[in-house]
Parts: C-alpha cells; sequence; structure tokens
C-alpha cells in the first residue's frame, strides 16, 4: 500500500460485515485505509460484524504489524461497547476500556475477551475459539 501516510488517523471507525473462514473472522488489510481527498491514511479501528455472532468485535490498527480484536460486550452488565478513538465505552453504565481491552474506568472489573490475530496475505485473521 504505497503511498499511505502515517500509521493511524483519527479518521472515523469503518464498520463492515467480515466474513467467516472456519473458526476465523476475516478482516482485509484494506478495510483500514481511508480513502479522503485523494489522500490515504489509516484508520485506528475498524467494526466487523457477522450475522451469527451477538456482538460485532472492534479491531485497532496498534502499529503496522500489531492488531488488538475485542468482544464489544461490555463485562459489566453486557451491554454493546461503542467505540470512541482509542478505547470502548460503554453506554450503559460508563465502563471505559483501552484499546488492548483493559479496563480504565469502572464499574466493569474484568477486562474485555480478545481473540488472537494472524496476518495472511492481506487479510487479518481473528480466531474466534
Amino acid at each position: 500500500m504505497a503511498g499511505i501516510s502515517g500509521l493511524s488517523s483519527c479518521a472515523g471507525t469503518k464498520y463492515f460485515q467480515a466474513s467467516l473462514d472456519g473458526d476465523f473472522m476475516i478482516v482485509p488489510m484494506d478495510a483500514f485505509v481511508n480513502l479522503k481527498n485523494g489522500q490515504s491514511s489509516y484508520r485506528s479501528s475498524v467494526i466487523a460484524h457477522h450475522e451469527s455472532l451477538q456482538y460485532p468485535i472492534a479491531v485497532f490498527r496498534l502499529s503496522e504489524t500489531a492488531y488488538q480484536a475485542l468482544w464489544m460486550r461490555c463485562t459489566h452488565q453486557g451491554t454493546e461497547l461503542q467505540v470512541f478513538g482509542d478505547r470502548l465505552q460503554c453506554p450503559a453504565h460508563g465502563s471505559e476500556f483501552t484499546n488492548t481491552g483493559m479496563v480504565q474506568n469502572g464499574p466493569a472489573d474484568d477486562p474485555l475477551r480478545t481473540f488472537p490475530v494472524q496476518i495472511e496475505a492481506n487479510t487479518l485473521k481473528i480466531d474466534l475459539k
């Protein structure tokens, strides 16, 4: 992806319908590319949905080769989380989590569920097992 500037940007989060391949959710690497006014930059996160999953998965781009996949279910009472920049927030009671899933503010006590991520052939494979 030549010509893409920077490692991340504050471009809006992209929501998309992901595909499944066995136990893996497939996220194309270009889902992180934001094209605006002829310029390319990287989104810091994308939100992947699939109809077979109860909650979406937030995928954060931590660096060119490091990604974090998080279950968007609050560990306090199960409300679907919202992404705000590099954190996730629960609209029900205000719990906040970092882009690695750690609790930043309660009432939640437990970190978010994470999923292993592999990079293969210009795609991210998120292991849902």
